[in-house]
């Protein structure tokens, strides 16, 4: 059986990718802060494939080592999913007004909590020749207004894993843009935009479960061209 974490996973493309790898018979891994919604995901998930759910926050250093021991004790870690993210302001504000203790939670919870939990996990996916799936953003490479903050956090880590891919050859080590998407995350970034002709995180799914089938090399990826190339 195949094991992956994912955090962030109980809404949006979080929980999209844990629906899509349960209904492949994959062990989970799945930590989210909300322990109830969590809870309730793993519930359903857990009437397809084995799902160990453990709230908390992935910035902790003790919970980043609870979620790599529960991999080991459904038998490995074939592939490690940062999804979770933290905008620093909600909505995104300008840089002059972007709180300095916002942008500090950006990147800790986007660039050092997923390096910190790429280090615990380094020897069961050394062990697999696993893949490290790394959620990134347009904003990291394009310069929006507002977007600043949680854009130069994108940025860090879209670098951290072209490094790691470099200095860990044997693994898959992925960084994508998933493109915009109608989640809760977009919504309070820019609660004035209209989200009804983006598409949801399930319709965005297909992309990654294609690096997965054609174990992609290692490299930066965007799910809406995947997806564009797909249907051409």
């Amino acid at each position: 059986m195949s094991v992956a974490i994912i955090t962030g996973a109980s809404r949006g493309l979080g929980l999209a990718l844990a629906e899509a790898l349960a209904q492949r018979g994959w062990g989970l891994v799945l930590t989210a802060r909300g322990a109830d919604a969590l809870e309730e995901v793993a519930g359903k998930l857990r009437k397809r494939t084995r799902v160990t759910a453990i709230a908390g926050d992935v910035a902790d250093d003790a919970h980043r080592v609870a979620l790599v021991c529960a991999a080991w004790d459904l038998g490995g870690l074939d592939l490690l999913v940062n999804n979770a993210s933290a905008l620093g302001a909600e909505p995104l504000v300008r840089l002059e007004h972007l709180p300095l203790i916002g942008l500090r939670e950006a990147l800790e919870t986007n660039v050092v909590a997923p390096l910190g939990l790429v280090q615990q996990a380094l020897p069961l996916l050394r062990d697999s020749r696993g893949t490290v799936l790394n959620i990134s953003s347009d904003a990291a490479v394009e310069a929006y207004p507002t977007w600043g903050g949680y854009g130069s956090s994108k940025a860090a880590l879209e670098q951290l894993s072209a490094v790691l891919a470099e200095e860990e050859p044997d693994l898959r080590v992925w960084w994508v843009d998933p493109g915009d998407m109608r989640t809760a995350l977009y919504a309070a970034a820019c609660p004035d935009d209209d989200l009804s002709d983006r598409p949801v995180p399930e319709q965005v799914v297909p992309a990654f479960l294609d690096l997965l089938d054609r174990g992609a090399a290692s490299g930066r990826y965007s799910a809406p061209a995947l997806l564009a190339g797909a249907a051409s």
